[in-house]
């Protein structure tokens, strides 16, 4: 599982009314039920976490876990007594080849930062016959609150159209591309974690996050004969009072309801596998509650994957993805946020990765962010930034014959990024490299 980081737009934005009150109720009440590699999941299916995700640990998808995901979560061996309860832990050590002045982070020093990046408590598997969830509260050991971090919650069905089977279902989340199946969306994409106290790119398309937890929305989805993929949702801003009770910051609100597509095609041997596909999110979003004018922002983006999985003795892995953002910035000139109306933000990102075993593993990733000049909007006039991520790691646990299996899992690995371009500067770029060494663990 993964807990994005902030990133870093101006705007954040959050939904104002009509199904504010209902999906937060639904949110919140969902605990109340009797009822990412998350043990539970594999207690729940009697399967070992590899089955599911490439490395034993999450979130890279097999295609026994894209169908898992797209079943409702509710696949289990028939056994009852099975409690979808998982907990999750992150430490960490950070360095950045240049001193933060004034330090890393509120409590943090300008270097060499150790933290509890968070801790994790999830609802996760099976709630009802063909219903099942996801659902995450977080507490930041970093900015030292808790909150209501992801959450899908899913009702599917298997039926037959055209004489092929077909799985259809609904998605309540709380983030576009959450529930994607396939894992390939900014929601779960490369890096899986990083760190809290290193710098970052100010700037980054709409669907990378910009809504993440501010936001409710149902979509409607098929699988058509294990290969063609729809789906369609919409959200809207949870109300001030839902996202207090939920310990997320009120900043702002979408005018209308934003409106999330995706189609993907998907291809499996059993060796091997690969996935394509196309996506969109469209939202006009507000700075406050208050009227007034509102900055528009249509995203459109492409995704590939493929994996080999041969005797899942060696694995190798390719994702890519780019996304085109058209933003429309009616709300920041009429601030003088910004000094043109129109402008474009590109990002592509593309990593490959190989394990042995499902225990040791390497990933290389390359990233991009290119897009128009605005002297007013980026501190440089430019919001280009550009770098790689090298990853290792390794996870004892998590298979057949794992130790503590199906109850304990953990994953220790470094992992650098360098940075070519940062913010629309390459000069002192190289100072935000960051090493970033980490322990990750869920029960």
């Amino acid at each position: 599982m993964r807990s994005e980081p902030d990133c870093g737009r101006n705007q954040a934005l959050v939904l104002k009314h009509g199904w504010s009150a209902p999906f937060a109720l639904l949110l919140l009440g969902t605990f109340a039920l009797p009822a990412h590699a998350l043990p539970s999941y594999a207690r729940q299916t009697g399967e070992e976490c590899a089955a599911c995700h490439v490395g034993a640990f999450g979130p890279q998808l097999t295609p026994y876990g894209i169908r898992f995901k797209l079943g409702g979560y509710s696949d289990s061996d028939g056994k009852a007594g099975h409690v979808p309860l998982s907990a999750m832990l992150r430490g960490s050590w950070t360095h950045t080849r240049k001193d933060q002045a004034g330090g890393a982070a509120p409590h943090y020093g300008p270097n060499d930062n150790g933290t509890l990046d968070e801790a994790s408590i999830f609802l996760a598997g099976k709630l009802a016959d063909q219903m099942g969830a996801f659902i995450q509260t977080t507490y930041s050991g970093v900015d030292r609150v808790s909150s209501l971090d992801n959450v899908d919650i899913r009702y599917a069905r298997t039926l037959t159209l055209g004489g092929k089977d077909t799985t259809v279902g609904v998605s309540l989340n709380n983030n576009p591309g959450i529930q994607d199946p396939f894992n390939t969306l900014p929601a779960w994409g490369f890096p899986y974690t990083s760190s809290d106290l290193a710098p970052t790119p100010a700037t980054s398309p709409l669907i990378n996050d910009g809504l993440g937890g501010h936001v409710a929305g149902l979509s409607a989805y098929g699988f058509w004969n294990d290969s063609i993929y729809a789906e369609v949702g919409a959200y809207r801003t949870l109300s001030a009072s839902a996202l207090n009770r939920i310990g997320i910051d009120d900043e702002g609100v979408l005018d209308s309801p934003a409106t999330y597509w995706r189609l993907g095609f998907f291809n499996d041997t059993r060796k091997q596998n690969w996935s394509a596909g196309l996506f969109g999110l469209n939202a006009a979003l507000r700075p406050d509650r208050t009227a007034g004018p509102a900055d528009k922002y249509r995203d459109i983006g492409a995704d590939a994957s493929f994996q080999f999985l041969g005797t899942r003795r060696h694995i190798g892995t390719v994702n890519a993805r780019y996304t085109h953002e058209h933003p429309t910035r009616y709300a920041s000139i009429a601030a003088g946020d910004a000094a043109k109306l129109k402008g474009s933000l590109n990002e592509f990102q593309i990593n490959a990765s190989y394990y042995y075993d499902q225990a040791w593993g390497v990933t290389a990733g390359h990233f991009a962010i290119h897009g128009s000049n605005d002297a007013i909007l980026y501190d440089s006039g430019s919001p280009d930034s550009t770098g790689y991520v090298l990853q290792a790691d390794w996870t004892p646990f998590g298979k057949e014959e794992s130790w503590g299996e199906p109850w304990a899992n953990v994953r220790l690995g470094l992992q650098y990024t360098m940075y070519d371009k940062f913010d629309g500067t390459s000069s002192h770029a190289g100072d935000n490299d960051t090493t970033y060494l980490f322990a990750w663990t869920s029960f």
